[in-house]
């Protein structure tokens, strides 16, 4: 599959109108801060960690 040049990614779209968000109160506040947070960490576990490779047998 090929991606059309020049536009957008749709997720990181996504994510940059979500930060833009004002709270309006502390609770609202709290939840954005959480929803960061739950993306942050998404994130982590999604990329791979190099493995130590000493170990193994050649």
């Amino acid at each position: 599959m090929t991606k059309a040049q020049g536009t957008a990614d749709k997720n990181l779209s996504n994510v940059v109108e979500a930060l833009e968000v004002e709270a309006v109160n502390s609770h609202q506040a709290q939840q954005l801060q959480q929803d960061k947070n739950d993306r942050s960490n998404q994130d982590d576990i999604n990329h791979d960690h190099p493995t130590d490779l000493e170990h193994q047998k050649n």
